[in-house]
This record gives structure tokens, sequence and C-alpha cells, in this order.
């Protein structure tokens, strides 16, 4: 199984699991975050392999739908993305104060954090 999507599908579990039925939800917990096999979740719930890789398959096609429509993961990440970078975009901001930076130099660094601000407002 390869790594990021591994991750892809436990971060589309943690904003949609909730939406799933509790086989599905029990099932991706189990193969995506537990690590569980096949085998070990046929013997969980008493079926074939086919049937829970069936489901899996399924279930992710599922999460994927949701993230298409809500694209609340997508949300989250741009704004992660935008909060990291103003973060990064104050500390500059306290470098050129302790530097004694002229008003000019301490400008830019605002206008990016005004701008992001803006940009996750709306």
């Amino acid at each position: 199984m390869m790594l990021e999507k591994t991750i892809e599908i436990s971060l589309l579990f943690d904003f949609y699991s909730q939406l799933l039925t509790d086989r599905q939800r029990e099932m991706i917990d189990l193969y995506y975050n537990q690590d569980f096999s096949l085998g070990e979740i046929s013997e969980t719930f008493e079926i074939s392999r086919q049937a829970v890789y069936d489901t899996l398959k399924r279930t992710e096609k599922i999460l994927y739908e949701y993230e298409e429509k809500l694209k609340l993961v997508k949300l989250f990440t741009s704004r992660s993305e935008k909060l990291q970078k103003t973060l990064e975009t104050i500390l500059t901001l306290e470098d050129e104060i302790q530097k004694g930076s002229t008003k000019e130099a301490l400008m830019q660094p605002l206008d990016e954090i005004k701008e992001l601000l803006t940009e996750m407002l709306n």
C-alpha cells in the first residue's frame, strides 16, 4: 500500500467518517489506521477477503466523491497553508522590527499578512 494513498484516505476518513455506515467506518479504520490485513479484517467480520476488498474499494470511492462535492479537505489544507505562511510572515516582521527597519520595510510583511487573512476570510 502506498503511503501517500494511506495518508490521503486517512485524511478523507477524518473529515467524512460520520457519513459512512458503521461497517464501512470500521473496515477503513482497521485497514488504513490500524494496519490490519484483508485476511485479518475478513476474520473479524467473518466474511471473505474479496468482500472486504470490495467494501474498502467502494468506501474509498465514496470518500473521494464526498470530497469532490464538499471540498472540506481542500479547504482545510488551503487554510492551513495560509496560516503557516502568515506565521512565517509575522516572524519575518518581528525580525525586521528588531533590526530597526524602516516603516517602508515593515509595510511589505504587513501587507502580506493582510492579504493572507483576507483570502482566508473569503
